[in-house]
């Protein structure tokens, strides 16, 4: 039994180093919601010398609101600006002898395309056109998953350890009170019961079936790294190897 650990990193957060040492893989901003060239290498560079996968963090450019604000953007924009962000941390990536592994969509751009085919079909069509060996990461148990196998891609479905859920399984938003849970304790429970049930507790009180590859706690979630080193120690307590997607060579 074993999953992959990951954060979204390089956005600003002053924890960044705090955090590398417990995950297995960095998804890494590209700009257009957070994150800038310098960024982009130090987070490259601090994965790296931890051994953690890295990753590409694509958004809507969406600067102000930090990619989370849903926009009206056709897929072809979206397609051409996945593009782009992945070329410029695959040249990070490059620079600092890295192999870029996967792909994450952030905020917004992750939870429409989750549900809307035309938008993961241009994410996923970005990601074939740089690099079709890239695994795509996105909601487990969305429509996106079924599709990006369908197109041929590598699909790793991702659950949150750290966020409310609905019954029907997506993320409850952030402006509900609770939808962020920052107790280490909690958190490392809702952990352990995605990996070894495939199951957690839904904010109305049901349970929502989970099969995810790949785990996440926020970079920007208050006390990050606490909650991070209380996943992972968890995890290993009850025999579950944490290991990353796309192992670095």
């Amino acid at each position: 039994m074993s999953i992959d650990l990951n954060c979204d990193m390089g956005e600003g957060e002053d924890s960044d180093a705090r955090i590398m040492p417990f995950v297995t893989s960095a998804n890494v901003a590209c700009g257009f919601h957070a994150g800038d060239a310098a960024t982009m290498r130090r987070t490259v560079r601090l994965a790296r010398s931890h051994g953690v996968a890295v990753g590409a963090h694509p958004s809507y450019a969406d600067r102000e609101g930090f990619g989370r604000r849903a926009l009206t953007v056709p897929p072809e924009q979206v397609r051409d600006e996945v593009v782009y962000q992945l070329g410029a941390l695959w040249g990070f990536c490059r620079a600092e002898g890295v192999r870029l592994g996967h792909v994450k969509p952030h905020g917004a751009l992750y939870n429409t395309a989750a549900g809307d085919p035309a938008l993961a079909r241009a994410v996923c069509e970005a990601v074939r056109a740089v690099d079709p060996s890239l695994v795509v990461v996105c909601l487990a148990g969305s429509p996106m998953a079924e599709l990006v196998r369908r197109l041929g891609l590598a699909c790793a479905e991702e659950a949150f350890a750290d966020r409310a859920y609905t019954s029907a399984g997506t993320l409850v938003p952030r402006s509900t009170p609770g939808a962020v849970i920052q107790d280490p304790g909690e958190v490392a429970e809702r952990a352990v019961g995605i990996v070894k049930e495939q199951r957690v507790r839904a904010i109305d009180g049901g349970t929502v079936t989970l099969r995810a590859q790949t785990l996440c706690v926020h970079g920007d979630t208050p006390g990050a790294e606490r909650l991070v080193a209380a996943v992972r120690a968890r995890l290993e307590a009850e025999g579950i190897a944490v290991k990353p997607l796309a192992p670095q060579p």
